[in-house]
């Protein structure tokens, strides 16, 4: 195997394909990248069983071949090579790579020993890949990171015909988008949950393309765009049913620059710790954020808002509520309370011919603390 490539092209497929190999594998091949030059083709990619990375670059061949190599030296060697096309070439049981007057030489890894990558799942439709970018994005947010409770750790896909609904929960809060797609067939109907990290990192990865080719097939998801896919092995429990966690109807609403309330809460917030929580009180236009006590410091601070219907006191974790705020891409949030023991909602307020309203795409769920006496 011997072929020619330029620089940036080789370390960005490296790099997007090292990313999600296991940080320790269970057996060594499965920490490698696999290279397959095919015609004018590099092929670079990565499998563990779970999730597998494909992408193609262009390049010069002068011959072909496969090899597998340590996925992590890869990533920092192509990473660290000077901004010069790169010659990669296989001599016997190694591999050698030159870039500009740098020369690296790596042993390669056993590739009959590494499993065959799983196919891309036949297409179910496509989605603008920015938006689906930003609706795993603004619910991978509230999946649980916690391995014991698969069934929280992973972002809920459903499709009904158009539409498209991403879903995650901890228990602590709950985020829900809904974007519209393009379905292969109009009347399609599934549910699927993958798991969140690997899906946010695929989507962000494959943010930068017109859209996303989406497909579902043998416990599979399947993401393509811009030479370009990952398939994601779906979690195999059962999802909570969230739909009843969103309050129907509010007590007390108020609106507030998006900016203003992060940057308050984050003050407020300094002087919690562990086991303490940030208060929120509404009463005459006035939000006004207070945390601490006597023992360990107190911190308070006011903010005028626009405030509607009965005056509130409640409390919350001050990082789901900065999670929160920190993906809803709005100026303007509004929260909608019920009761100081029940869930509230951050929902996006956006501008259409001069008035403001709720964008409903998107909610943001999160539950309240206990007020102490």
């Amino acid at each position: 195997m011997k072929f020619r490539v330029a620089r940036e092209d080789l370390a960005d497929a490296v790099a997007w394909v090292a990313k999600s190999l296991p940080s320790r594998p269970p057996v060594p091949v499965l920490g490698g990248i696999l290279l397959e030059v095919e015609g004018s083709t590099l092929v670079v990619a990565g499998f563990d069983y779970e999730v597998s990375t494909r992408a193609e670059v262009s390049i010069d061949a002068d011959s072909g071949g496969r090899v597998l190599v340590s996925g992590r030296l890869l990533a920092e060697i192509t990473r660290a090579l000077p901004a010069k096309p790169v010659e990669i070439s296989t001599e016997g049981s190694r591999v050698l790579i030159n870039g500009g007057s740098a020369r690296f030489t790596l042993p390669t890894m056993p590739v009959e020993d590494y499993p065959a990558l799983p196919s891309m799942p036949a297409a179910s439709g496509k989605v603008d890949a920015a938006a689906f970018a930003e609706a795993v994005v603004q619910t991978a947010v509230a999946a649980g990171r916690d391995d014991t409770l698969p069934m929280l750790t992973g972002v809920r896909v459903e499709i009904e015909g158009e539409k498209l609904t991403l879903a995650a929960t901890d228990r602590f809060r709950l985020a829900v988008r809904e974007l519209t797609w393009t379905p292969d067939a109009p009347d399609m109907s599934t549910a699927v949950l993958v798991p969140a990290r690997t899906l946010a990192d695929a989507a962000k990865s494959l943010g930068g393309s017109n859209e996303v080719i989406v497909g579902l097939g043998d416990g599979l998801l399947g993401l393509q765009a811009g030479g370009r896919r990952t398939t994601v092995r779906l979690l195999d429990v059962e999802f909570v049913k969230y739909r009843s966690l969103l309050p129907s109807e509010h007590t007390t609403t108020v609106d507030v620059p998006v900016s203003e309330l992060g940057e308050a809460i984050k003050r407020v917030a300094l002087v919690t710790d562990r086991g303490h929580h940030l208060r929120m009180q509404v009463t005459d236009g006035v939000l006004t954020l207070t945390a601490g006590g006597d023992d360990e410091g107190r911190a308070e601070e006011g903010l005028g808002v626009e405030a509607d219907g009965a005056e509130l006191l409640i409390a919350f974790n001050p990082t789901y509520l900065l999670d929160g705020l920190g993906v809803l891409h709005a100026d303007t949030v509004r929260l909608a309370f019920t009761t100081p023991s029940r869930p509230a909602l951050l929902l996006p307020l956006v501008t259409e011919d001069g008035e403001r309203t709720v964008d409903s795409a998107y909610r943001y769920l999160v539950m309240p603390a206990r007020l102490p006496g």
